[in-house]
């Protein structure tokens, strides 16, 4: 095929699109440009242009695909946000080391996942001094959960505010294992304003993406507090 110059200032101006990409359009009026100023004693090879054809195909292809999939991620944040709702309420567990203790006992707890012979949740304040530790009864692999009643290691009461949960776990050859602490709170609003919806409960704010499971009625932990 002959190149002109119609065809090349042509070009040059549907490559100037946004960030600078080939889009759809761009690219039947860059195909179109090309059977306008071919050569008439020259004319395009019917294979190069049937090629040409396949990749515009293949190109519209590709943004209805795109299309798709855009639909459909909307839909699903949709649908998250929709189900987020229904959790107003519930009780839910949530994988997390952080709370806020107010003047109501808090349900904190903890998971394992394989094989563990003693463990312990200690509880820190918000400059990382150790306040409390609770002794974790229950060894058996699951959700375990104890109702923290705010107290300290001496029986004083904390102050109301941020605190995070540190578990000391280790196996039956006294190696370090791996346990994640547990949340338990009623949800009492649900924040849609970010990307992702955020769980309102007493003890703070969470990802949706963090809950473990909802629950209906309260489930009833062991009470510790040791030094």
């Amino acid at each position: 095929m002959t190149t002109v110059s119609g065809v090349n200032s042509t070009a040059a101006s549907t490559t100037t699109t946004k960030n600078k990409t080939l889009g759809q359009d761009e690219f039947l009026t860059l195909l179109v440009a090309q059977l306008k100023y071919q050569d008439p004693l020259n004319p395009s090879d019917p294979t190069e242009f049937t090629s040409q054809l396949a990749q515009y195909s293949q190109l519209e292809q590709l943004f209805n695909l795109n299309d798709a999939m855009g639909a459909l991620t909307q839909a699903q944040d949709k649908s998250e946000r929709l189900s987020a709702l229904s959790l107003i309420g519930q009780e839910i567990v949530v994988e997390e080391s952080t709370f806020t203790l107010g003047s109501d006992p808090v349900q904190i707890g903890y998971r394992i996942d394989g094989t563990v012979s003693e463990a312990s949740l200690v509880i820190k304040n918000s400059s990382g001094q150790t306040v409390a530790t609770l002794p974790a009864g229950d060894l058996s692999a699951g959700n375990h959960f104890l109702t923290w009643d705010g107290k300290g290691s001496s029986g004083n009461t904390l102050a109301s505010g941020t605190y995070t949960i540190t578990i000391n776990a280790k196996d039956s050859s006294g190696s370090s294992a791996t346990v994640s602490p547990l949340v338990r709170s009623k949800v009492t609003g649900i924040d849609l304003s970010g990307s992702e919806p955020q769980i309102v409960t007493a003890l703070g704010e969470y990802k949706i993406s963090s809950i473990h499971g909802a629950y209906t009625s309260s489930q009833t932990g062991s009470t510790g507090n040791s030094g």
